[in-house]
């Protein structure tokens, strides 16, 4: 097509929220004890609508998987910290139910949304 030019690379890795590592690594602080995060998170999956669910998989004192349609993965663990509990998710396709599971948590004074842990 005469005057569109297709060579030009177009540069979203500015810091903006279009990062796909910020979106698939995900963190927050909660005043819940690491198990009751664990415990919310397997909830909160398992009562999500169709696609949306994710159910466990594998988990410890200090980590859940979840595994959800097409095989998607969710990793949750969970640290100790003074307060409470510092949660780190990761997912590639669930970013936005991660998000919103994050959401229900009882927050800290600090809550972060981070693109690697701290």
């Amino acid at each position: 097509m005469p005057g569109l030019d297709c060579s030009t690379f177009l540069n979203l890795s500015n810091g903006n929220s279009m990062s796909q590592t910020t979106r698939t690594l995900q963190e927050t602080l909660t005043t819940l004890a690491p198990a009751e995060t664990l415990q919310a998170a397997k909830q909160f999956f398992a009562r999500q609508n169709g696609v949306y669910a994710a159910f466990p998989e594998q988990e410890s004192p200090q980590h859940l998987t979840l595994r959800g349609q097409g095989g998607e993965e969710i990793i949750i663990g969970v640290t100790p910290v003074a307060g409470g509990t510092r949660v780190t998710g990761s997912t590639y396709l669930f970013d936005q139910q991660l998000a919103r599971f994050f959401a229900t948590l009882s927050g800290l004074a600090v809550a972060a949304n981070t693109g690697g842990v701290s």
